[in-house]
């Protein structure tokens, strides 16, 4: 094999964390495997795994060298769509990820619109409530609430939402409006636990920052969850308004507090930058910016 091929025999193994199961996916037999991987190790005089009875584990090295031989491998599988013509129309698979209701409510319509448009592509949509490293783990298109960090992606800016408080209108009146965020004390209050938010409730007064360390009665682990409970009268709980669109439309929630929060934050399509950034990705970015930059609930 050449050392292109040994790369990819290598991270295959990585992902798989052993011969058996990376000779299966790779549909080449064990002996085939090890050899290639034996073979990369001596070329670099480097110990890339280390094997044991049942599994496969990288050094640091193999860490360092994994990272490194993915981005040339979508180097080169970009250069060689590009090559023979696969960038006039768009085809082959993307992967995207989004926070989960924001994608499931936002992101699928267009993923679906896509697919109908394009029938020769495949998209992986994984949606999850945390921040997620679009080069380690492998996804091509990220949709990022907030503040960007990362320096290293693109963005194009889609929209702007509030971090915001919201009762059921049959609690409010029952236990009255909170004029003011020390008022909270006295109400029951819904945390949600998805490690994407801080568990700190904080507030804007005359340009200063208040924070709240909260002692809510249901702590859930869904945004979901949370928006459920407060429909049902339980208390106030935070959201973001996006995932209640619909329920202040229909007057099954009300936001509170308005004065106090915080400004909106943006929204943003983020991917890797690459000059030879493939016509899936592009196409499907321009999709899903048209129809985010559309949605009333959401600019």
């Amino acid at each position: 094999m050449d050392q292109l091929n040994l790369m990819q025999v290598f991270v295959v193994v990585a992902e798989e964390q052993g011969f058996a199961a990376a000779s299966r996916r790779l549909k080449m037999s064990p002996p085939t495997v090890t050899r290639a991987i034996a073979a990369l190790e001596t070329l670099l005089s480097v110990k890339l795994l280390r094997r044991t009875t049942r599994h496969v584990r990288m050094t640091d090295a193999g860490e360092r060298y994994l990272e490194d031989v993915k981005q040339i491998l979508q180097q080169v599988q970009m250069a060689n769509e590009a090559a023979i013509g696969i960038n006039s129309t768009p085809q082959g698979s993307i992967s995207i990820t989004a926070p989960v209701l924001f994608g499931q409510q936002f992101i699928l319509p267009s993923v679906v619109s896509y697919l109908s448009t394009y029938p020769k592509t495949q998209v992986n949509a994984v949606f999850l409530d945390r921040v997620v490293n679009l080069l380690e783990e492998g996804f091509d298109i990220g949709v990022r609430i907030g503040t960007l960090t990362d320096s290293s992606m693109r963005a194009r800016k889609v929209g702007a939402v509030r971090l915001c408080l919201v009762a059921s209108p049959d609690y409010l009146s029952s236990y009255g409006i909170p004029q003011t965020f020390s008022d909270l004390s006295n109400h029951t209050l819904i945390a949600t636990n998805t490690g994407s938010i801080n568990p700190d409730w904080h507030f804007l007064s005359k340009e200063k920052q208040h924070s709240l360390r909260i002692k809510p009665r249901l702590t859930v682990t869904t945004n979901q969850a949370a928006i459920n409970a407060a429909k049902a009268g339980l208390g106030i709980a935070r959201v973001i308004s996006y995932q209640i669109a619909d329920e202040l439309v229909n007057n099954e929630l009300k936001t509170i507090l308005e004065p106090f929060e915080f400004p909106a934050m943006p929204i943003n399509i983020v991917h890797r930058e690459d000059r030879l950034s493939s016509n899936k990705v592009r196409s499907f970015i321009d999709l899903l910016a048209e129809d985010l930059q559309q949605n009333s609930a959401i600019n």
